[in-house]
């Protein structure tokens, strides 16, 4: 008998595709979550800076804006009128914010109290002051360059009191 050598096939590792792959899932995952994508229209909380608000991303789906000054949590919403402007409001109610619950969450083109269940046209947003509305950030309290709408770090921190018992979740 003549020597008879058994082939084992040859395997070539895949670690290098697994360790590839994994590096680009994990990429695409923070590109994700750096942009707000998948938070239900809220971008990513600020804390002692200026709220910016790049104006091509609002439409007529309001975004919020979560914001911190200490401990204290905000959240300022945008959304464009029926005209194309850009409008802007804290998402707290000018009667029911003390209750905590004087929040906005929008249904069509209404933003609906969740305190007392006043409804309010997304058109409307930053025209009306008073009565049971979001509190409107108007034009003296905020900078326009065409592209961005900036609410200054100082003006939020001057509301904050308006969600001392914020209770959103």
């Amino acid at each position: 008998m003549g020597n008879t050598k058994k082939t084992v096939p040859v395997r070539k590792s895949n670690k290098g595709i697994f360790i590839g792959t994994g590096i680009i899932i994990v990429l695409i995952a923070v590109f994700f979550i750096v942009k707000g994508i998948g938070s239900s229209g809220t971008e990513t909380v600020s804390q002692g800076g200026d709220i910016t608000i790049k104006k091509s991303d609002v439409t007529e789906t309001a975004k919020f804006y979560p914001y911190k000054v200490g401990n204290t949590k905000m959240e300022v919403l945008a959304v464009k009128a029926p005209d194309g402007t850009i409008r802007t409001a804290f998402n707290t109610c000018q009667v029911c914010y003390n209750s905590g619950r004087g929040y906005y969450k929008q249904e069509g083109d209404e933003l609906v109290c969740q305190n007392c269940g006043n409804r309010f046209k997304t058109s409307q947003v930053e025209k009306i002051k008073g009565g049971c509305n979001p509190v409107p950030i108007l034009k003296d309290n905020k900078t326009d360059d065409g592209t961005n709408i900036v609410i200054s770090k100082d003006f939020l921190a001057q509301n904050k009191d308006l969600f001392g018992n914020w209770k959103k979740q």
